[in-house]
């Protein structure tokens, strides 16, 4: 029994005592939920449901415990309920109800913890969108990390999602880019606001490659050149880098569509018929502070150039247009800003800024070698970028150690740390488990061991409290999957896979809890019970670990 399914036990029971009672079964919540005590002296599951519901039912909270508990007692796979403090509601399952887990999370296998929880939703999500002037820095893996996650995250809850990457590939940070080309193809320094790096030369070196006649053109003709071949080509190497990173967006958005289709002008026509559109200066303003922002944006300069603003309002205009119903953007620390602004622009349009953007915030990372950050490197110059981290931890250590922490929280990677094959590297100690699951499977197999079909699985035989306890870790799954998803915390899958991890390194260390038979001891029906309850341990773990694009190995 899940904690979900426990949950609607208790609902069920609590509207056959308000029937039997007379009372206003309209007061019933729609669900509820059902915690894991800390003290595990208090039962298996804890419910509040008593207590939630006494005064508007106008019963003594005790009283309408008693009568709960008086009811979930009869119910098939609860042991015994008992009342604590003002109403609390101790529930224990008996040994079979909690071991049938076990079975039902194999069988699962891949669809287990997936939920409709988000169902009907239909999410853009944006994140990375590092501009296409260089590889992606140490910020942008955290995204890549992060953003990928969650992606994974809500659509295993059930949402509708298509992830994008936005490149700015229109704009004055482009023309440096051109420009820093230019002089590293003429052997010539960057220029003073331009890019340095390797890479820069590397990039210049493959543009005349592929147009070798470039420097005899004219400076503005070759200027262009470099421009656009150049753009192509970091935009391959930015794509190729996520992709080895396990990162693939659905869909790649260039920032110079937007100007090629005429969608600024757009947007401002739609603003425009909204009423929040003036003329200043010359320039065209978009008057963000009816709702909230600390100024009015400007849109359109003087000159007849379009702000970075405008592009803004035209990429979100563009993804509603494509029917998200909800869009989701994340940002780096330095833009906090933007927060306000794009609220603002969201209301002008019409929408609500609470239901149809989101906008998230990380944190700045930093990699640690001998409690020092690294700050340059090799390629890039200035920053610390994707292949950098990738070179010093490995792609699984990566993902799991930026994906590990919440993203509004400022961290430290240290590399001795995360490559160490010890447990107190976490993502060690999770796939560990991963490999000793399957080390277990197999050695049962050498020895004739084999689960045996479903419908001869005996749960009622996990009677030991390390075989509870890791039961109630694996009921917890679907949960976490949802509450992570809903959040926007994939850091709470990694934690609760280290969680799962100690439960089972426990039951595996238990004397008592032996998979394999001892010696000489014919194969019982327990030990293909703990198999069950092995297996149902890699697939959890496998499971999790995929979400974060971690990898489930067999063997370490």
């Amino acid at each position: 029994m899940t904690p979900a399914d426990l949950a609607s036990t208790v609902l069920t029971a609590a509207r056959a005592v308000f029937v039997t009672r007379g009372l206003d079964v309209s007061l019933l919540p729609e669900t509820t939920t059902v915690e894991r005590p800390r003290n595990p002296e208090h039962g298996d599951y804890a419910s509040t449901m008593a207590m939630q519901l006494a005064k508007k039912a106008g019963v003594a909270p005790r009283e309408l415990a008693a009568a709960l508990a008086e009811e979930l007692s009869s119910r098939p796979g609860i042991k015994s309920v008992e009342i604590a403090g003002p109403g609390f509601l101790n529930i224990r399952l008996d040994a079979a109800a909690a071991g049938v887990l076990a079975r039902d999370v194999v069988l699962a296998g891949q669809e287990y913890g997936r939920t409709d929880r988000l169902a009907g939703q239909r999410i853009n999500l944006e994140f990375v969108s590092a501009n296409p002037t260089g590889p992606v820095h140490i910020g942008g893996v955290r995204w890549a990390a992060v953003g990928d996650a969650l992606s994974r995250l809500l659509r295993a809850a059930g949402a509708d999602v298509g992830t994008e990457y936005y490149f700015n590939d229109a704009g004055s940070q482009i023309d440096r880019f051109a420009r820093s080309l230019y002089a590293a193809a003429k052997g010539e320094p960057a220029p003073e606001d331009g890019y340095g790096g390797a890479y820069i030369a590397e990039i210049a070196t493959a543009v005349l490659a592929e147009a070798p006649d470039t420097l005899k053109l004219g400076e503005d003709e070759a200027l262009e050149v470099f421009r656009v071949e150049g753009v192509k080509l970091m935009f391959a190497e930015i794509r190729q880098s996520l992709d080895e990173f396990g990162v693939h967006f659905d869909t790649y958005f260039n920032e110079k569509d937007l100007h090629d289709r005429g969608e600024l002008q757009e947007a401002l026509d739609r603003l425009r018929e909204q009423g929040h559109i003036y003329e200043s200066e010359g320039a065209t303003w978009l008057r963000t502070t009816d709702f909230g922002d600390d100024k009015d944006r400007v849109l359109r300069k003087s000159d007849g150039d379009w702000t970075y603003f405008a592009a803004d309002c035209a990429y979100y205009l563009d993804k509603r247009k494509r029917g998200f119903d909800r869009v989701v953007i994340m940002l780096g620390a330095d833009h906090h800003g933007y927060i306000g602004r794009m609220k603002a622009m969201a209301a002008c349009f019409g929408d609500d800024p609470d239901a149809n953007l989101e906008i998230l915030i990380g944190q700045l990372v930093n990699l640690v070698r001998d409690g020092e950050p690294l700050r340059m490197s090799k390629r890039a110059g200035t920053v610390i970028t994707l292949e950098d981290f990738v070179d010093a931890l490995g792609v699984d250590a990566t993902r799991y150690a930026l994906a590990r922490y919440s993203s509004d929280s400022p961290i430290d990677i240290d590399i001795a740390l995360w490559t160490r094959a010890s447990r107190d590297n976490p993502v060690y100690y999770v796939q560990y488990v991963a490999a000793r699951t399957a080390s277990a499977a197999r050695q049962a197999a050498t020895v004739g061991l084999t689960r045996g079909e479903a419908a001869d699985f005996r749960p009622e035989l996990l009677t030991n409290e390390k075989e509870n306890d890791l039961l109630k870790a694996l009921g917890e799954y679907p949960a976490v999957v949802a509450s992570a998803a809903e959040l926007r915390e994939p850091h709470r899958v990694a934690r609760y896979l280290e969680e799962v991890a100690g439960a089972y390194h426990r039951f595996y260390d238990e004397p008592a809890c032996r998979i394999l038979p001892k010696g000489d001891e014919p194969i019982g029906e327990a030990n293909k019970a703990r198999l069950w309850l092995n297996d149902a341990t890699r697939t959890v773990i496998a499971n999790g670990l995929a979400l974060l694009g971690v990898s489930a190995p067999e063997r370490m």
